[in-house]
């Protein structure tokens, strides 16, 4: 079977980061055939030899044990070796994969409920690539006789075929950070580790308090918790001012499921934007070209901090192609990121004898690290910190249990016809409170700028039945009210 009739069949396709579907969808014998589709696509690139290791890790939500297992039996069945790495963060074992010159993969949903689950693909070299994805599909898989049962689940414990969990890609992202940041630079901060379920609370834990910090773990959750970082939960807006509320925490960090994608709140528990993180994170590494897609704040151009910034499509592997086109024209530091608030690193980062090796995949634990350090070298606060930015404001919501068919339903009507309809068609859709359309943009989505200076931007999801809704203003107030408004308009559709 070809994994592209897999995806058909399965319902579990390739989103804007690896392959996410339903857990009843993603079944042992479809974790098993995108597996082994991996390997095959890459075997056929050169990228692997005979008996070569290949990393697995995965997330805490309660599928994720069992999709591991059924990985490691492709890997083993094809003639590699399976490692496992453990419950560890993406951005984790995709470093110990370029370290170690081996491919990896990383069960997870990321910030997605636990009724769904996803793989992530990682070559030698990093994440794969839109031009990778296209060529796992064209593999073909075959399903070895008296593996699976009708409905694709194993017909036998397989479980002796993961092996033992091993603690070095573990130790090695933790060590990644503590050789890169001088030692004590966050002596006497006090911070807030939001744990949930992310599988990077011990990574943050332990190197926050390595680094100096005095570290106080919040909000366990032995259930799986999707914190999303783009949409944050009215739980965790309450949460965070709950904790705040006493004065007895310098900021707040977390990261979503997968820790890929940071949280981070000043002294009185207001969350970052994940773009206004990157656009910080950036500056404080000396990014002198920076790429981020075309649904990020405009602060990043506004700031005057960089040499280029490149916009682009909507999804890591397209910052990563991006990333990869600057550097092919000799600009170099350069940083991505998303406006999730995942940093992707390029190119090394060189600082008083101190190099942080390039890590294109996205990252939260470098954003927290990079921004509460900067912060305290500055002798600043973290709202201060982001107040040094031009203040534009963004804010994001989503309608769920939208199918991806009709959310582009509606946006091939919002742009139907010449300009003139167009912008007549947009006005009726969204009233006369934004005033009318100056341009659209239609890289990922329908992005408009409108003659009052605000944005808004519908876009499907790439990796659940989501309509998302960004926006932004001069305001936080107008910002969030715009986002609301949009979402009423499309709820009315």
């Amino acid at each position: 079977m070809e994994i592209s009739a897999l995806m058909r069949d399965s319902g579990v396709s390739f989103g804007t980061s690896g392959a996410r579907g339903l857990v009843t969808a993603l079944t042992d014998w479809v974790a098993y055939a995108y597996t082994a589709g991996f390997l095959r696509y890459l075997n056929t690139a050169g990228l692997l030899t005979p008996g070569q290791a290949v990393g697995i890790a995965g997330d805490l939500r309660p599928s994720s044990p069992r999709v591991m297992v059924a990985c490691a039996v492709a890997i083993r069945d094809l003639g590699f070796q399976p490692v496992n790495c453990g419950t560890i963060p993406s951005p984790a074992v995709a470093a110990y994969g370029i370290a170690h010159g081996i491919p990896t993969l990383m069960v997870t949903g990321s910030h997605i409920p636990a009724d769904r689950n996803g793989i992530k693909f990682n070559l030698p070299t990093g994440e794969i690539l839109k031009a990778d994805e296209e060529g796992i599909r064209q593999q073909t898989v075959q399903r070895p006789a008296g593996y699976f049962a009708e409905n694709g689940q194993f017909l036998h414990d397989q479980h002796q075929h993961l092996p033992a969990a091993e603690a070095t890609a573990a130790q090695e992202y933790v060590a990644r950070y503590l050789r890169f940041f001088p030692a004590h630079c966050l002596e006497g901060w006090r911070v807030g580790v939001y744990e949930h379920s992310s599988v990077a609370r011990e990574a943050f834990v332990e190197v926050l308090t390595k680094l100096g910090a005095q570290v106080t773990r919040l909000g366990y959750a032995p259930q799986f918790v999707p914190v999303d970082t783009e949409a944050i939960r009215p739980e965790d807006v309450a949460l965070a001012q709950e904790w705040t509320a006493n004065g007895a925490f310098d900021a707040l960090v977390s990261a979503d499921g997968d820790g890929d994608r940071p949280l981070v709140s000043d002294a009185d528990g207001n969350w970052l934007r994940g773009d206004v993180l990157g656009v910080l994170c950036a500056q404080q590494l000396g990014a002198r070209g920076v790429v981020t897609p075309v649904s990020s704040n405009t602060v990043v151009e506004k700031c005057g901090l960089f040499q280029t910034v490149s916009r682009t499509r909507i999804g890591s592997p397209f910052v990563i192609a991006g990333m990869n086109d600057l550097l092919a024209a000799g600009i170099a530091p350069v940083v991505g990121y998303e406006a999730n608030g995942g940093v992707l690193l390029g190119s090394a980062i060189e600082r008083d004898g101190r190099q942080l090796d390039a890590l294109p995949t996205r990252d939260a634990l470098i954003v927290a690290v990079t921004v509460l350090a900067a912060a305290a070298a500055q002798r600043c606060t973290v709202a201060a910190l982001a107040a040094s930015l031009p203040q534009r404001f963004t804010a994001s919501a989503r309608l769920q249990n939208v199918p991806t068919a009709q959310s582009l339903a509606l946006l091939a009507q919002l742009t139907a016809g010449d300009w003139a309809q167009q912008q007549a068609t947009l006005a009726q859709f969204f009233g006369a409170e934004w005033g009318a359309v100056a341009t659209i943009d239609l890289t990922d989505g329908l992005r408009m700028t409108f003659t009052s200076g605000e944005i808004v931007h519908l876009r499907p999801s790439g990796n659940a039945p989501e309509l998302r809704v960004y926006s932004e203003a001069d305001s936080a107030e107008r910002a969030g009210r715009s986002c609301q408004l949009a979402i009423a308009s499309c709820q009315q559709c």
